[in-house]
């Protein structure tokens, strides 16, 4: 009997704790809806702030330890260590896959290290966990600039630029890409 009371009260506090996830998780979402809400419509001084606000809340996992392989996989990148990086984001993907931060950091490393293949598939699966990502946005725009896919990568940069005006480098690319594309570039 005390052994079932025990189970049980270990099932609610495991449910209670998931509850409070969940929540916590919901309440994030929403204060990065509301973030990139103001976003749209911020002066450029303001935007930076805002932009730094939104990459905070997106570069927290919800589990410390995550957050711990996200962080060791930035200091290698910041290091020059990129293979070490992939496997520090590659751990994280293992343990959190659903965590949008972790594909976009290791999609980043793929970038750096030119393997754009595994780059385009992580970026992918960055904008399924959150459409909203600009930075993923930008880093496939560059990928699919880079790959002379022009059409495309204007496509995807303005797809960045509704969701950050502000985005540094987005518009100069898109005045870039308007004029090969329209095929006004001398």
């Amino acid at each position: 009997m005390k052994r079932a009371r025990h189970s049980f009260r270990r099932m609610i506090a495991v449910s209670l704790v998931g509850a409070i996830l969940a929540t916590a998780a919901k309440a994030e979402d929403a204060a990065v809806t509301d973030l990139l809400e103001r976003l749209k419509t911020a002066e450029p001084g303001a935007a930076g702030r805002i932009e730094r606000e939104i990459w905070t809340a997106w570069s927290k996992s919800g589990s410390a330890a995550m957050d711990l392989l996200l962080q060791r996989g930035r200091d290698a990148m910041e290091a020059g260590r990129t293979d070490e990086a992939i496997e520090h984001f590659t751990a994280l993907i293992d343990h959190a896959p659903d965590f949008a931060e972790g594909w976009n950091a290791r999609a980043t490393a793929y970038f750096t290290a030119g393997a754009y293949g595994p780059a385009v598939a992580d970026i992918a699966q960055t904008l399924t966990l959150n459409p909203q990502h600009f930075g993923a946005l930008a880093g496939l725009g560059a990928i699919l600039e880079g790959t002379g896919q022009k059409a495309r990568a204007l496509e995807v940069y303005r797809a960045a630029l509704a969701i950050h005006p502000h985005l540094a480098g987005v518009s100069e690319a898109i005045g870039r890409l308007e004029r090969d594309v329209a095929g006004t570039d001398l």
